[in-house]
């Protein structure tokens, strides 16, 4: 078939690319070359317009087993076990085909994970769609919502945390990111790196289809007004599959019969015989004509371009083929091996004893397009917000606003459509802080938390990269667990744009900047680019993925009051931050200014004293202070619980709308017991930690001297209204 320039760019390729392809071919690629170049070609695979940023990330320390360049990353957390984590997009297919779009992104990143040798524990989520009004929007939050519970429900993975986020910006292009974390013996982990010539290697799993083709390419392009005519290019899901290659996977892996193992995820059979090869330097010889096919008349194009799930690329050692193959036949899946490993250092593709495609792997690895796109800096905005212009509204209705609004409205009805206690060991579900998974049989749990804030990053890019990890690392803080690393997945529009590219540069020199100072390296995560449709891109949206350690299981922290007549202590100083504010956002629906400047000297001092205390028994119940301000953080604690609060008026700052609903970074509220203040400020004042004594608990009322006095259940009721009504 003749390569034209229509063939080149469906399957988004640049004009100069091609050229290139022809050099390092010296001839002309066929049709399955060209397929194959695509795949691995594409931004979803090759990250090249981002990976000379994403070197500048910190992701080493005395924690870190596994960083980036994996399938996800590997922490130690002492006693020989080690936790692997990563969370990854699968935007584009959601807003497709919503319901399978979020169904095998859940398979996908569940895959990386136990294809390292860890059993899965926890599954998380950050979903954001469009207006609520939008047309598309109700469809889209019931078909992604039940892909996710219905995925991770039935293959048995506890779904423990996330958040759920509506804005216009995601109008024509939801966001969909899944992260998984699972638990591994430090001295059985497993890696993608090939070893040795005449090796077998192997496919396990599902039959091949033609669902998913061209899934990567379709990830790494804009919509357009035909975004409907993509259906086909998203993969179809099954876990009840998945649950088996799981088990079968994990039971070969007890002994020394992998050399190397990668999932079929993105790109398919492509990226996953190519990535094995290219990081050992090696050639690779795959007879196509023994892949399992599920469709008739497959042709080698499509088989490997298929993006069909629950799939597995296995090499292995000499003479275990016929071990292995007893236990994925145990398990009713596919084992069949169809190549080896040469010293080629080629990708050559055989099909009936015919040479279809030969490719030298560094081409489709090594010497993929790398670009230093151009970026500009975000001008920031230098005008001040007067209070005394905005229409004055009663602090009680301002927060009734709030916690009545699509976002800040209680979650229960996602939540109560996901399993979050199967597997027993989850110790403290979504709705707090953080959640919390204890190590099976043993006494010590992590907590996971993800976040997200494109407000913020939208207005100045480098403070809100900064504020998100910030904000993920106080999550953790807050229930007790010492944050060890984290994974991003970072969703922008088109980087081919100045200013898009600018934001994405931003968001990673403050993200960076807050690792960095915190001990907090990036150990895994994912780049998910041109998010827009007709031009229109969404706002920068850099999601945090994070996990802590909590030693000893001891009694959980929480933000749920637990006590009467306990102290409440305001940790960190407040400035009145309005910018950016939720109470602007949902009351007047004013979006503009700044985001509140984040101290990471104070973000790290304060932090490490909340810890300290938590550690030493000496907190009843915490939370940070981010969304909404302190009012919205105090109505939280109190309507998670049996008690309510009685909180002062404040002495310094005159502007009470400022006090209650600034945004300032870096405070945590804390329960004290009366026996246990003195300890407390004794603490706080030798690390020279700011600090403010604001009230006490007391039953049934949240009150504000002088203020508001409100029912805790009616508060309660306000909050869960939205969704119930939607």
């Amino acid at each position: 078939m003749e390569i034209t320039k229509k063939i080149i760019e469906k399957h988004g390729l640049k004009i100069e690319e091609y050229k290139n392809i022809k050099k390092l071919l010296n001839r002309d690629p066929n049709l399955l070359e060209i397929g194959i170049f695509s795949a691995m070609w594409n931004e979803h695979c090759s990250y090249k317009s981002s990976k000379i940023h994403l070197k500048k990330l910190p992701t080493k320390g005395k924690q870190v087993i596994q960083g980036p360049g994996e399938n996800a990353g590997v922490i130690d957390i002492g006693d020989n076990d080690a936790i692997i984590f990563k969370i990854e997009s699968h935007n584009h297919p959601s807003y497709i085909e919503p319901y399978q779009g979020a169904a095998t992104g859940v398979g996908g990143i569940l895959r990386d994970v136990f294809t390292m040798g860890a059993r899965p524990i926890a599954l998380l989520n950050s979903i954001h769609f469009g207006s609520p009004s939008h047309h598309k929007t109700k469809s889209l939050l019931n078909g992604v919502v039940s892909g996710i519970g219905g995925y991770g429900n039935c293959i048995g993975i506890p779904t423990v945390a996330g958040e759920t986020k509506f804005n216009e910006t995601y109008n024509e292009n939801i966001l969909v990111n899944a992260m998984a974390v699972g638990h591994a013996k430090k001295d059985k982990i497993f890696y993608s790196k090939a070893k040795g010539v005449n090796k077998s290697v192997v496919y396990v799993g599902s039959k091949t289809g033609r669902d998913g083709i061209h899934g990567a390419s379709m990830a790494s392009a804009e919509f357009n007004e035909n975004s409907e005519e993509k259906k086909p290019t998203v993969q179809v899901g099954d876990p009840f599959t998945e649950k088996l290659l799981l088990e079968a996977c994990l039971e070969l892996m007890k002994d020394d019969s992998i050399i190397a193992i990668q999932d079929m995820g993105a790109a398919g059979l492509t990226s996953s015989s190519v990535e094995m090869v290219s990081k050992g330097a090696l050639g690779i010889e795959l007879d196509l004509e023994k892949v399992p096919c599920r469709e008739e008349n497959m042709t080698p194009y499509e088989m490997m371009l298929s993006e069909s799930q629950e799939r597995m690329l296995i090499i292995l050692e000499d003479g275990k083929e016929e071990y292995a193959r007893k236990i994925f036949e145990k398990w009713d899946l596919d084992f069949v091996v169809i190549g080896k490993t040469t010293n080629s250092k080629n990708l050559t593709l055989k099909f009936n004893n015919k040479i279809e495609g030969q490719i030298p792997i560094d081409a489709l690895a090594n010497k993929a397009p790398l670009y230093d796109r151009k970026w500009v800096r975000k001008k920031i905005s230098k005008k001040k917000l007067d209070l005394r212009k905005i229409k004055k509204i009663n602090i009680e209705d301002a927060l009734i606003k709030i916690l009545s609004s699509p976002n800040h409205s209680n979650k229960n009805w996602i939540t109560e459509q996901f399993d979050q206690m199967v597997m027993g060991d989850t110790s403290q579900r979504s709705g707090s802080d953080a959640a919390i998974i204890r190590i099976h049989n043993k006494d010590k749990s992590i907590a996971v938390s993800v976040d997200s804030s494109a407000d913020y990053c939208k207005s100045h890019p480098f403070t809100g990269g900064k504020q998100i990890v910030c904000e993920n690392w106080r999550n953790l803080i807050a229930v007790g667990a010492k944050p060890l690393a984290i994974t991003n997945c970072l969703n922008f529009g088109n980087p081919e744009n100045q200013e898009i590219m600018g934001e994405f540069v931003e968001c990673l020199e403050g993200i960076k900047e807050a690792c960095e100072f915190l001990d907090y390296p990036v150990v895994s995560g994912n780049v998910s680019f041109y998010n827009g449709t007709n031009k229109k891109n969404i706002f920068p949206t850099p999601v945090i993925g994070g996990v802590g350690l909590i030693s000893k299981s001891k009694k959980k922290i929480n933000h749920k009051l637990k006590n009467e007549n306990s102290y409440i202590i305001l940790v960190g100083k407040t400035f009145g931050h309005l910018d950016q504010s939720c109470y602007l956002k949902e009351n007047f629906s004013i979006i503009e200014g700044n985001p509140p400047d984040t101290n990471l000297q104070n973000e790290k001092n304060n932090g490490e004293l909340v810890f300290k205390l938590i550690k030493l028994g000496l907190i009843r119940s915490a939370h940070d202070v981010s969304n909404g301000g302190l009012i919205v953080a105090l109505s939280e604690m109190a309507m998670g619980s049996e008690y309510g609060l009685k909180i002062d008026k404040p002495k310094k700052l005159q502007n009470l709308i400022e006090y209650f609903f600034g945004e300032d970074q870096g405070r945590y509220i804390l329960e004290i017991n009366k026996d246990d203040l003195n300890k407390v400020e004794k603490l706080l004042k030798a690390s020279n930690i700011y600090y403010e004594m604001i009230g006490f608990t007391q039953r049934k009322y949240f009150e504000i001297d002088g203020i508001m006095k409100t029912d805790i259940n009616d508060l309660f009721k306000i909050n869960n209204q939205w969704y119930n009504k939607y």
